[in-house]
Order: C-alpha cells, then sequence, then structure tokens
C-alpha cells in the first residue's frame, strides 16, 4: 500500500446550538462539530465504513477513486488502492474484515447503470476484488445495505439512475456461499436513502423515488418509515405521527443507543444540502430533532465512534458539489 500520509487540520470548530423537539416537550440542547478540512480528496456518492479499527472512504461520481483510510487513534490519513470501476450511490457494509460494496451505480447522470457486480476491498493488502455477479433481473443502485446474521440485505432502489425504475425488490447476498435470495418486497419504492438495524429489526427511513424523466430528480422525497422483522420476514409501516419530520434523500442513517439518526441530507425544498438531523426512537415511535451539523451535506455515510459521527466528503449542496472535509458531531 502506498503510505503517503495526509495529515488533517482542523480547520474550524464550530459550536451548534438549536432547539430539540419532540411529541411531547420541547428542550434546550447544544451540540458540538469540528470540520476539519482539506482532509481528503473532495468526492460524493461515496461510502464510508468503518473496518476493525479503521476508517474506509470508498467511490464517487467522477472516476475511479483511491480509497482514502482514516486512522481516529492518530487523526491522520493515507491512501489505498484505486478502484477497480467507478462506483457510487452505494452504501457500502463491513463483512468478516472485508469492505462490500453491493448495488453501486457507475457512469453519468442521469441514466447511471448499476454495476453487474459486487466488488470487495480488502485492507489487509490493500487490494480491490471483483465479486460474484448480481442476478441481471435485480441489478439497481441507490440501495439501503445492511449486514444480519451472515447475510447481506439489498433493500429498494432503482434501475436506470435518477430517470427511472424504482423498485420495492429486498433481496439477500451470502458472502459464504455467494447464493442470492428473494424476500418480500418493501411496502414503497425509494432510493437515495441508508438502511440500519436496531433490535431485529431493519428500518428504511428517508429516501425519494428519482426521476428525471419527469424533472423531479429531488422532489418525491419519500417520509413513511417501513420496518422489516428480520425474524417473521414481514414488513410494517409505521403510522403517518411517525413520518420522517423532514423528508429528505440522501441522508446517512446511524444507530446510536438503540435510536436511529437520519443525518443530513438533500430535497427539492432547498438548494444546500440539509444540516437537519433526527433521531427515532423505536419504543416510543417518536423522532426528536437534534442539534444540526456544522455544515450541511448529503451523499455520504456516517460511522460512530467515541460518542461522535464521522461524515467525510460528500456534497454540501442539492446534487453535486463535492467537498473535502469531515465532520466530527456530537449528537445531543
Amino acid at each position: 500500500m502506498s503510505r503517503r500520509v495526509l495529515r488533517s487540520s482542523l480547520a474550524m470548530a464550530v459550536v451548534c446550538g438549536s432547539i430539540t423537539v419532540d411529541a411531547l416537550r420541547p428542550a434546550r440542547v447544544e451540540s458540538q462539530s469540528a470540520i476539519a478540512a482539506n482532509a481528503v480528496t473532495a468526492r460524493l456518492e461515496n461510502g464510508y465504513v468503518q473496518v476493525g479499527s479503521r476508517f474506509f472512504l470508498v467511490g464517487g461520481t467522477g472516476g475511479a477513486k483511491p480509497v482514502e483510510i482514516y486512522d481516529p487513534a492518530t487523526a491522520t490519513w493515507a491512501r489505498g488502492a484505486v478502484s477497480p470501476v467507478e462506483m457510487h450511490h452505494f452504501q457500502g457494509v463491513a463483512y468478516d474484515g472485508k469492505l462490500y460494496v453491493v448495488g453501486a451505480m457507475t457512469g453519468n447522470y442521469p441514466t447511471e447503470p448499476p454495476l453487474p457486480n459486487i466488488y470487495i476491498y480488502d485492507p489487509a493488502v490493500d487490494r480491490w476484488s471483483v465479486g460474484p455477479m448480481i442476478p441481471a433481473n435485480r441489478r439497481r443502485g441507490g440501495a439501503g445495505v445492511v449486514v444480519h446474521d451472515g447475510l447481506i440485505y439489498v433493500i429498494a432502489g432503482i434501475t436506470n439512475g435518477h430517470t427511472d425504475g424504482h423498485v420495492r425488490w429486498v433481496d439477500t447476498f451470502n458472502p459464504r456461499t455467494g447464493a442470492w435470495a428473494m424476500l418480500p418486497d418493501a411496502p414503497r419504492a425509494r432510493d437515495h436513502f441508508q438502511a440500519a438495524i436496531i433490535g431485529g429489526k431493519l428500518y428504511a427511513a428517508g429516501g425519494r423515488r428519482s426521476s428525471a424523466a419527469t424533472g423531479q430528480t429531488f422532489e418525491l422525497t419519500v417520509p413513511d418509515v417501513d420496518v422489516f422483522d428480520l425474524a417473521t420476514k414481514q414488513w410494517a409501516t409505521l403510522p403517518p405521527s411517525a413520518n420522517l419530520p423532514t423528508p429528505r434523500a440522501g441522508c446517512a442513517a446511524v444507530v446510536v443507543n438503540g435510536r436511529l439518526l437520519i443525518i443530513g441530507g438533500e430535497s427539492g425544498a432547498q438548494a444546500t444540502a440539509h444540516a437537519d438531523v433526527e433521531s427515532f426512537d423505536p419504543a416510543t415511535s417518536r423522532w426528536t430533532r437534534l442539534a444540526p451539523l456544522g455544515m450541511g451535506r448529503h451523499a455520504t455515510q456516517g460511522i460512530l465512534h467515541g460518542g461522535q459521527i464521522l461524515l467525510a466528503a460528500g456534497s454540501r449542496m442539492r446534487g453535486a458539489s463535492p467537498v473535502n472535509s469531515q465532520e466530527a458531531y456530537t449528537p445531543r
């Protein structure tokens, strides 16, 4: 591995205060965000995944890109292998010490085709490999992807870039056997979202039905929250009172202390990326608005580490305005 170390410097610290609003009792909260500028290569629609003790920034639009590796113990970045193909619009996951990219797009807006294969990055040897083919009739990008009990779940997505072809499909891939299986469809189609698991249930919140074909790339956001019981293989939709308060797509989903945080995003409602952070408590089916990000962003993933959520790269404007910073956000 080429170990040209890219040391990040904290360019500014932004202290954000906001009002928390839950269904019963508004309360004053404060949070702190530190934004490290010039930390990484500017990119968006990338993955950001923890594998072992390090964090791996992979993919993004605009051609094949190197892996960038953050070591939180030393607060330094290193550069790794370039991906074998351009890959973007995916939720990266870790499995058995490796990083998996399942259901990514490639190519240019607005008809970006889905990649036909899984791609696997092995941090131990800094090497990409081409994994199994995805069944031709189940290929899509912009899907939610999670790992549970040795299986990789792929939820919803879109088959034709940002143009059309939204799907409700749910599939599992077994990395040990290479076997694919189809599960019951989700209640509704959505793309540009990230899935999460809490207490044996899979949550699909946020996202949209991208429709450049009708001039509605950003507008058709999905407020509904769908929940899949991993034991019974049954879907349910939460009541409208549990809808995502600020509908948006391209947001990060992170689980913190048993709650689902939907972070950042983009929508037709504003030109800048959302700085909103909203927390869902499955025990009460209520959302709480937390303090905002120091800088609105979408099109990346978040990693929980030491009580903070790290978000690297992404876009600060709706659409494509890539950034090269990493934010450490403390949710409160």
